[in-house]
Parts: C-alpha cells; sequence; structure tokens
C-alpha cells in the first residue's frame, strides 16, 4: 500500500496535462483578444472608407 501511495506521489503526469491545459487557455485568450482588436481595427477603416466615399460626391 505504502508503495502505491509513493508511486502516486512522484506521478507528475497530471501535473503536467494540466500546465499543457493552462497554457492552451492563455493562446486561446490571447488570439481571441487579438482578433477582437483587428476586428474593430478593420471596422474603424471601413467605416473612414463609407464615409470618404459618401462624402466625394
Amino acid at each position: 500500500m505504502s508503495n502505491l501511495i509513493a508511486r502516486f506521489v512522484k506521478d507528475e503526469s497530471g501535473a503536467t496535462a494540466i500546465e499543457y491545459g493552462l497554457i492552451a487557455a492563455l493562446i486561446a485568450l490571447a488570439i481571441m483578444v487579438g482578433a477582437g482588436q483587428l476586428g474593430t481595427a478593420l471596422n474603424e477603416k471601413f467605416t473612414a472608407i463609407a464615409s470618404a466615399v459618401k462624402n466625394s460626391n
């Protein structure tokens, strides 16, 4: 029984999986924030272009 507990304490595969999960979550969050900012910037540019085209007459 003590051998089983010692092996469980030394097992780090669960910790590694959690670390990879956290890294994946941070990467996904960075992509979402970046895509949101890019979308906002593109929307502003297209709005400015539409206004310039509309006012050119």
